[in-house]
């Protein structure tokens, strides 16, 4: 079973990726799903090829939507059938350099950050395809946590890019997959460029600056953290993450591991229901709020907005920290609804998102909005 994305042209204003996933472990028929993005107008961009990515899916691995600067996504069930999350994420450069990456994977399992000295015993050989990496197995209690949690993290270089490939969730499912996490990659394969348009990132190079047509053949879109194909040139390296404010949790919200590209995640609950809390935090503007907004409309199946209607569609929104933009999303069939917050600060930008259930965000708004001005940089 193989997935493989490309590029085709439908016109000027907008490229079509698609990201073809065959999902068939174990049979001969595969089932397709088709990702369409929309970039900002490419016309003065050089032709540039775009690669191609094939995997084979260990046996119980399955597919997940690819979500907030994913590439891909994936689930598998550990011990006790509690899941483990695993993801693609390419990042421009040396994305922060190895050490810096580490540190950030310890920290986000509870663990003090290291020196260059200590770095090459922590890893382990592995190859991604035909080319040989290291494989860094983080265990450790979560800032917050209860339960301890591991991460399975390989950041692999290529030219004028970083692959991260990474599994999280509870130490022991995680671990449990491990196996099956090093023989997944062994099977990855960047297949040949095709030669003809740019590439782009299925979910969110909409919300990238039109910068990078002037950069690399491989990667011309942009990417805030660890999506998306860009060239080095189209964002500075994000450096290690920043450090988390202090801010009081509203009662109830549950603490969950961060993932790849989220700096904290939290779930509130509600009769069965539930939604999502993340905080992220990327270098500059990341392609301004009009970009930033179209974003997230477009994660809830909303039509973009133009310049005209950015005004009606935000609302400021005052923090000790300075002065924020708060949007209020919901889906077309009501069933799901958006609130995200946007914090420019210090040449950072901080996003607060809080979506799912749109009844539970709804009751729960004003304990996010708190959250949020409750935070100290």
């Amino acid at each position: 079973m193989n997935s493989k994305f490309q590029s085709n042209a439908p016109g000027r204003a907008a490229v079509l990726l698609a990201l073809v996933v065959g999902l068939a472990a174990g049979c001969d028929r595969d089932s397709v799903k088709v990702y369409k993005m929309a970039t900002p107008d490419v016309a003065a961009a050089p032709s540039a090829p775009a690669p191609q990515l094939k995997w084979t899916l260990p046996a119980g691995w399955t597919e997940k939507p690819a979500g907030e600067m994913r590439l891909a996504s994936f689930a598998a069930l550990g011990k006790n059938g509690q899941a483990v999350d695993i993801s693609i994420v390419p990042l421009p450069g040396l994305a922060g350099g190895d050490l810096n990456n580490v540190n950030r994977w310890r920290g986000q399992v509870g663990l003090g950050p290291i020196g260059a000295d200590e770095l090459t015993k922590l890893g382990e050989s592995v190859t991604v395809g035909d080319a040989p990496a290291q494989l860094y197995d983080q265990a450790g209690t979560p800032p917050g946590a209860t339960a301890p949690a591991r991460i399975l993290a390989v950041g692999l270089h290529r030219p004028d890019m970083m692959w991260f490939f990474k599994a999280t969730g509870d130490d022991e499912s995680v671990a449990s997959q491990k196996g099956n996490f090093i023989a997944w990659l062994k099977s990855i394969q960047f297949a040949d460029a095709l030669a003809g348009l740019p590439a782009g990132h299925p979910d969110i190079s909409g919300a990238l600056p039109p910068a990078a047509a002037g950069g690399t053949p491989e990667m011309p879109a942009g990417h805030p953290d660890m999506g998306g194909m860009m060239p080095a040139a189209a964002l500075p390296d994000t450096g290690p993450a920043p450090a988390l404010p202090a801010w009081t949790v509203p009662p109830g919200w549950q603490t969950e591991p961060p993932g790849a590209m989220v700096l904290a995640k939290f779930t509130a609950v509600e009769n069965g229901a539930k939604a999502e809390v993340s905080v992220s935090s990327f270098p500059g503007d990341v392609g301004g709020l009009l970009a930033n907004i179209n974003r997230w409309r477009r994660q809830i199946g909303l039509p973009q907005i133009e310049d005209a209607g950015l005004a009606q569609a935000v609302t400021p929104l005052t923090t000790p920290a300075g002065p924020a933009s708060h949007v209020d999303l919901t889906s077309a069939d009501g069933k799901t609804r958006l609130a995200g917050v946007i914090l420019p600060l210090n040449g950072q930008s901080w996003f607060y998102k809080f979506t799912g259930d749109a009844a539970v965000v709804d009751h729960q708004k004003a304990a996010f909005l708190n959250f949020v001005q409750s935070a100290k940089y």
